[in-house]
């Protein structure tokens, strides 16, 4: 077996080379709203001693993988394209694993194969992985945030019909809302998800409570194109391109990017169970670092993105012309009505890191809004259930292999399109509970 010095210098040429805690009573989205009682354990911590050549060790030696295989279940959206360049360049034989994409239909679905063991892990929306932590609308089972796979690039669309009678933006819908009375349906992609989650906190920046004016409904994201052309809601919030597909179909229109509402906002993970983890942290490591490698090797350059958008494309992956999904990933935008820009905070894969490190204040702050919108009845301990979720440990280790940079800190900031402040290190019961309006 080679020396450790040896399995260092050559996983560093070839990187160089590559471009906890309380229970939670949660009341599920259905009407049925059955409460389920979480019980966390506590969060671990691995000191990292000599990580470099731990991550060799990794690779080629006594700390290889336990699983050379693994499913990494995904769905058709711009933002699954680290997992499945991961796989497609090769950065997963790097460190020892074949990584499988797996095509998936629905949220749901997803939920139920990572929980059952079908998906050893998933591209995810991020609340998701809460939502199955606290037992929200399912069983509950203890769930791990491995690392975050982008920033940005969702959109709130809404439908051409509604910019016949003059509806531009949030403001304008809301005049219409007041002005024709009638029910309004806005479709999200999973009730404790991101998408959800946006959707909402436009919706009542605007001053319209999606749990009173309005009508909320789940469709998976490659269908809501579709449902829109057949009049079945006013507007939906999901991932890119098909925000993008809506416009160039005529059917509908960019009212708002999730990076207005949160610049550099938290979307997807790589998300797993705990119990996985426990079983193979090797894995969970080298799952990490050849994902991290692919978020680089995307962020390295705009023909990169191209290549990129022309591999996800394709019709095992998202399947819709290449010229749809790249525009938006290159910050090329136009919102249906006739405005063009260059958005400078489009979709991010890397961004030295800050678009992957799992921040506890990120997991925290779906917690809030799960609380604000009545998904959780009570007040869970939000940073022990975080530091439970989210595995800075593994993440950690995975980023030392990869030569990727950590933040100072495990917590950030942000001021939201309300002008409300995030953060973390106040009291978040208080912030759950201080919005004017919420469920």
């Amino acid at each position: 077996m080679p020396s450790r010095l040896k399995i260092a210098k050559s996983l560093h040429a070839a990187v160089a080379t590559d471009a906890s805690t309380t229970g939670a009573d949660a009341v599920p989205a259905s009407n049925g709203r059955r409460r389920a009682l979480a019980t966390i354990a506590g969060a671990s911590v691995i000191t990292l001693v000599d990580p470099l050549v731990r991550a060799g060790a990794w690779a080629a030696g006594s700390d290889a993988p336990e699983k050379p295989e693994v499913r990494i279940g995904f769905i058709p959206l711009t933002d699954c394209a680290s997992v499945v360049m991961a796989g497609t360049l090769g950065f997963d034989k790097k460190y020892g694993i074949k990584i499988t994409p797996t095509k998936e239909a629905s949220w749901a679905g997803v939920r139920d194969k990572l929980v059952n063991g079908e998906l050893d892990a998933a591209h995810v929306l991020y609340g998701l992985i809460y939502g199955v932590q606290l037992g929200i609308g399912g069983p509950r089972k203890d769930m791990a945030v491995l690392m975050n796979l982008n920033h940005n690039g969702q959109a709130i669309t809404l439908s051409s019909k509604l910019a016949e009678k003059g509806v531009k933006d949030g403001a304008s819908l809301k005049a219409l809302m007041m002005k024709e009375k009638r029910e309004y349906t806005f479709a999200q992609t999973f009730p404790t998800g991101t998408h959800a989650m946006w959707l909402y906190y436009w919706l009542a920046a605007n001053g319209i409570n999606p749990m009173q004016d309005a009508k909320a409904i789940t469709v998976p994201p490659p269908q809501m194109v579709a449902n829109m052309r057949v009049g079945n809601m006013d507007g939906f919030c999901v991932g890119e391109p098909w925000g993008a597909r809506a416009i160039a179909d005529k059917i509908g229109f960019t009212a708002e990017t999730t990076q207005a509402i949160w610049k550099d906002h938290p979307e997807k993970t790589l998300g797993t169970t705990a119990e996985f983890v426990q079983k193979y942290p090797n894995t969970a490591r080298a799952m990490v670092a050849a994902v991290l490698d692919a978020s680089k090797y995307i962020d390295a350059s705009a023909s990169n993105r191209r290549k990129t958008a022309e591999t996800i494309a394709a019709k095992s992956y998202v399947n819709t012309d290449m010229d749809i999904i790249l525009d938006r990933m290159l910050g090329r935008y136009s919102n249906g009505l006739g405005k063009t820009w260059d958005d400078p905070d489009s979709m991010k894969f890397y961004q030295d890191g800050a678009a992957n490190y799992p921040f506890l204040s990120d997991g925290m702050w779906f917690l809030t809004q799960q609380k604000r919108w009545g998904l959780l009845k009570d007040h869970p301990d939000y940073l022990e259930v975080a530091k439970k979720v989210n595995r800075i440990d593994i993440y950690k280790q995975a980023a030392a292999a990869a030569q990727v940079p950590l933040p100072k800190s495990d917590f950030r900031t942000a001021k939201l399109i309300d002008g409300v402040v995030w953060d973390a290190s106040k009291d978040p019961k208080a912030y759950a509970d201080g919005f004017k309006i919420k469920a």
